[in-house]
């Protein structure tokens, strides 16, 4: 299928094509992708390891202009993968304009664990931050976090994020909350629903929906994964 843009490839996968254990729990249904790298090698290994996953179609885009070409072209996918040294702008600009644009998912692949460029990606919007070096395991774990609802860090980054300081235009910081939301706080961080969350923990579907507002107030953000990324960077959950 012709791409949009200067002939970047579309891969599809028709229904049922994958076996039942290849498609990302839980979702059941093919999901769509979106891979931003300037390498095209890089770029096709992403897209066979999504289609693994289940990826149903992965678009792809070589730079920021392609990118947005592409975006405006389709609309939000499920999911975004790029990297941020793009030839041509800013990868963590772009995430921005994604995420500002009604794109749910978002994962940085990159090749700089610069504690800059991984507190940047997450503050524009990124669940993920992701290293290129790391390994097909670890980056497969990641972006299933992340298709789940959840955020995840590569372990080598992870202690970037736990030297957090505090969030610009609010009074508290992570430290503040008590025992019980850091327990609803990383169980958001694991993926899991409202209602996973009050069968976990023995709460009423109010009361978790209760502690999240709490949670909220106090970081200064009803953005469940950018909860999430702020408490990480603090150290308070995983």
């Amino acid at each position: 299928m012709a791409a949009v843009g200067l002939g970047q490839a579309v891969r599809t996968t028709p229904a049922g094509a994958l076996p039942a254990n290849m498609v990302p729990h839980p979702r059941e249904e093919l999901f769509s992708v979106l891979v931003v790298d300037d390498h095209p090698l890089l770029r096709e290994a992403i897209a066979a390891r999504l289609t693994q996953m289940g990826a149903g179609t992965v678009h792809e885009a070589a730079t920021v202009a392609e990118a947005r070409a592409r975006a405006q072209a389709t609309g939000p996918c499920d999911l975004a993968i790029l990297d941020l040294g793009l030839p041509d702008g800013s990868g963590i600009e772009l995430v921005t304009e994604l995420r500002s644009h009604g794109w749910p998912r978002i994962v940085v692949l990159a090749s700089s664990d610069d504690p800059y460029a991984v507190r940047s990606a997450f503050q524009a919007g990124a669940q993920a931050y992701l290293l290129k070096s790391a390994s097909p395991v670890v980056v497969t774990d990641g972006v299933r976090r992340v298709l789940e609802g959840g955020v995840y860090a590569d372990p080598s980054v992870a202690p970037v994020l736990a030297t957090g300081t505090r969030v610009p235009g609010t009074d508290n910081t992570p430290r503040e909350l008590s025992a019980r939301e850091v327990e609803v706080l990383q169980l958001v961080a694991d993926g899991q629903s409202n209602k996973e969350i009050g069968e976990a923990l023995n709460l009423s579907a109010l009361t978790v929906k209760s502690h999240l507002s709490r949670i909220g107030r106090k970081l200064g953000t009803g953005d469940r994964a950018q909860m999430v990324a702020l408490a990480m960077r603090a150290g308070v959950i995983r």
